[in-house]
């Protein structure tokens, strides 16, 4: 099964249209309208995990919140993406990640997005 994405707020929308240029079947859905403003990390892990997404962030404070998430439930994963990552090399990671691994793979698991 194809790894289904979450974006967290603090990512640039014109990530997930550009992801959507390179394939539109990918499953990248943005935080407009889906996370509200000021939601807690918890819960925002909480949201992706109820929809089976991996949550794709550049908040570094994200995988402590992630290790007390995952000591009492499942996760589809945490997805880190570097600060200074640019927009195109944030895509052009997402779309290698989508390609070569799993949802299984990306269970309970914290990654770096490559460069």
């Amino acid at each position: 099964m194809k790894v289904r994405f979450q974006a967290d707020a603090n990512l640039d929308p014109d990530i997930g249209l550009g992801l959507r240029r390179r394939d539109p079947s990918i499953d990248y859905r943005l935080a407009l309208g889906v996370i509200p403003d000021g939601m807690l990390d918890p819960d925002v892990l909480g949201l992706a995990a109820e929809d089976g997404r991996v949550l794709v962030t550049n908040d570094l404070r994200m995988p402590k919140h992630f290790a007390g998430f995952v000591a009492v439930r499942d996760s589809p994963g945490l997805l880190l993406v570097p600060p200074r990552m640019s927009t195109g090399e944030t895509i052009e990671g997402l779309f290698l990640c989508w390609l070569s691994w799993t949802a299984e793979e990306m269970r309970n698991q914290v990654r770096w997005l490559p460069r």
